[in-house]
């Protein structure tokens, strides 16, 4: 799973990508992969589905709640992702779901 954690880069996290955090130039986010409550007593921020810019012209995609997330060099090209394998255990997609996707491409 991916999270921000705000203004102290945590220690034994692995920290795939630090930006300035958006409207604060004194501090720093840093997109951290593993468990959010692995960082007691520091600012965890959840992410949810979007895109989040780095300082360089790419960012991190990501969708699922942070399960699903992308490094990216550009908004366009994939520098690491996590898919599938990074679910959580005993989380499982629901194959027996009927999807309307008409309905939610072309709303109207």
């Amino acid at each position: 799973m991916i999270f921000i954690v705000r203004g102290t880069r945590p220690p034994g996290l692995p920290v795939k990508v630090a930006r300035r955090t958006p409207g604060d130039a004194d501090s720093t986010d840093y997109f951290c992969v593993g468990d959010p409550d692995a960082a007691p007593g520091l600012n965890v921020v959840r992410v949810h589905d979007g895109w989040y810019a780095d300082d360089t012209g790419g960012g991190v995609a990501v969708w699922g709640q942070g399960i699903f997330w992308e490094i990216r060099d550009t908004p366009f090209s994939v520098k690491e992702a996590a898919g599938p394998e990074a679910w959580p255990a005993g989380a499982k997609h629901d194959r027996e779901t009927v999807v309307n996707v008409r309905q939610a491409i072309f709303r109207g």
